[in-house]
């Protein structure tokens, strides 16, 4: 249906690639809430980047060059008139199956049955629904891949654009080669922003999380849509960078997205989600709080 992106744009086998990388460098923390854990010392990090795989240090080599404020604005524009067609949740939910990768090494499951698996384990702790719905849908943005965008256009740990790159970025020396690092315009202090403007002031780096929070952005309460958007930023969530241009309120909404972590990355497993018999569940909650159809 959409013509592949170039080989040398896609490094990784398949997006779940990066989330599993995400595991090995985030083993699943006893607290949902805890951070970037404070004695994990600099030789484990090195010990992880020694051992990354090829084609994740590739692909993060090409997230970093390539994540510029134009090439965000640019894709901004692109993207955000919502102008791709209208679809429901469902219908999006079956579309993204087209990103089935039998070479996944931890399982085979359909994209769907990945999305139910979050939102079940979320359900099952009794959370309300709409923090069950952000699981169900919170990975729907990479469709963008099925629009011929690139892996690292997609998926990967997101940060702020316009400002400096954090030394937390996991791979932060791949940010040598992107034009950005020499703009004297984005390398002050803080960059384009001023002490604590907020994140709904700030341009983040481009991928499936800001493309769904607009998509979505009319339709949930301010935490699942904070869980959306911010479910990648794994240098704010886990590595407590950036908090000079957070407000109080970025920090209070970020719990919901530290909750949700655990469910976003820990939940993936060979046990498969009965559809059939869940389904009514989730159309029932979509029906709560989205129309029938959408625009994407």
């Amino acid at each position: 249906m959409f013509d592949e992106a170039p080989a040398s744009s896609n490094p990784l086998r398949d997006l779940d690639e990066w989330e599993q990388d995400l595991k090995r460098r985030y083993p699943e923390p006893a607290n949902s809430f805890q951070a970037t854990d404070p004695d994990k010392k600099q030789e484990e990090f090195r010990n992880y980047q020694a051992e990354t795989r090829p084609s994740v240090r590739e692909f993060y080599r090409l997230n970093h060059t390539h994540q510029t404020f134009d090439f965000v604005q640019a894709k901004r524009d692109q993207f955000l008139s919502l102008s791709r067609g209208q679809m429901g949740i469902w219908e999006a939910m079956e579309y993204l199956n087209q990103l089935v990768d039998d070479s996944d090494p931890d399982t085979n499951l359909p994209q769907i049955e990945h999305l139910l698996q979050t939102s079940e384990a979320i359900r099952r702790e009794n959370l309300p629904d709409w923090f069950v719905l952000a699981g169900l849908i919170h990975d729907l943005g990479k469709i963008l891949c099925l629009w011929n965008e690139p892996q690292w256009a997609v998926v990967g740990d997101t940060f702020p654009v316009g400002c400096p790159y954090s030394s937390t970025i996991v791979f932060h020396e791949f940010f040598e080669a992107n034009p950005d690092a020499t703009n004297p315009r984005f390398q002050s202090l803080l960059g384009i922003y001023e002490k604590g403007i907020g994140l709904q002031n700030v341009i983040m780096s481009w991928g499936h999380d800001e493309y769904l929070y607009h998509v979505m952005k009319n339709y949930l309460p301010e935490p699942a849509l904070y869980m959306i958007r911010y479910h990648s930023c794994y240098p704010i969530h886990r590595e407590g960078a950036y908090d000079e241009l957070l407000s109080d309120h970025d920090r209070e909404m970020f719990q919901w997205v530290r909750a949700f972590n655990k469910y976003d990355l820990y939940t993936k497993s060979h046990e498969r989600p009965d559809i059939p018999q869940i389904r009514p569940y989730y159309e029932s909650i979509i029906a709560k709080y989205f129309p029938a159809k959408i625009a994407w």
